[in-house]
């Protein structure tokens, strides 16, 4: 009788090693993740470009923080954790890099694109140009804080150039970004505002009216870099090099973004380090 409960105990155990071995499934490597702050212009492109990213690397994982540049910038030089950097001004990057917070040989200018004086669709301004500005009165003129945006910044810099400041100062209405500069301009809170082409073309309330004269502020060109908090700068390296890259530049330009020399090297990749 011990003997067949000893052959009963052994077949029962056997039975449930076999058992535990059909559950056993080979460990699979968890996805790297790596962390973007980029302007909340890029928005739309960023939905269509990122996945392309995350699909020819394989396991990789894209987490992105949206924001007006400035803010990013400040939360980057205060330690948040970013792999990427992405503003719409590469002053940005040029103000992280005077205070050493960017890693060497990663800054790179990736696309451009026009400041531009827009009005509603619907319910349009009665002007056609930036010169009738001088001449025709307007309520209410929507543009980005200069203190917390990068067109708001660039913006200031064309209206004092074009010499509409202290006719239209007291007009202004200030939108933290240029998507809420957008916005108060297609609900009619504002006749006409001043953004960036490539926000204008993303919203079907608003037509452009006319471009500033490029030599009216500083050069919109967005920049690209690996700030110094950075966790993955293998992934974040191969990012760079996959904006770069002429299928993503032809994609941009689709999204209203011209064409920029990089200007600044990628660093050799052995050169670059934590």
């Amino acid at each position: 009788m011990r003997a067949g409960f000893r052959v009963i105990g052994i077949i029962a155990a056997v039975s449930l090693l076999i058992g535990m071995s059909w559950n056993i499934r080979p460990a699979q490597a968890q996805p790297e993740t790596i962390t973007i702050a980029a302007a909340n212009s890029l928005k739309d492109a960023l939905r269509k470009v990122l996945p392309l990213f995350e699909t020819e690397q394989g396991g990789v994982n894209v987490r992105v923080i949206y924001g007006p540049s400035q803010t990013l910038r400040s939360q980057i030089e205060q330690g948040a954790p970013v792999d990427i950097f992405l503003p719409s001004l590469f002053e940005e990057i040029d103000q992280l890099e005077a205070k050493g917070l960017i890693v060497q040989g990663t800054k790179r200018a990736f696309a451009a694109t026009s400041l531009v004086l827009i009005t509603a669709t619907s319910l349009p301004a009665p002007i056609k140009t930036i010169q009738e500005l001088q001449t025709i009165p307007v309520r209410r003129i929507a543009v980005g804080d200069p203190k917390t945006s990068s067109v708001g910044k660039v913006a200031a810099q064309f209206l004092k150039y074009s010499k509409l400041e202290p006719k239209l100062k007291s007009q202004y209405v200030f939108g933290e970004h240029s998507r809420a500069v957008l916005d108060l301009v297609a609900k009619g809170e504002a006749e006409i505002g001043v953004v960036y082409r490539t926000d204008a073309l993303s919203n079907p309330g608003v037509r452009v009216l006319d471009t500033a004269p490029v030599e009216s502020h500083t050069p919109v060109r967005y920049g690209v870099a690996v700030p110094w908090t950075a966790q993955n700068i293998s992934q974040a390296g191969n990012f760079i090099e996959f904006l770069l890259s002429p299928r993503i530049q032809t994609l941009l330009q689709e999204y209203g973004f011209d064409r920029v020399n990089p200007e600044v090297g990628f660093a050799q990749r052995q050169e670059v380090k934590p």
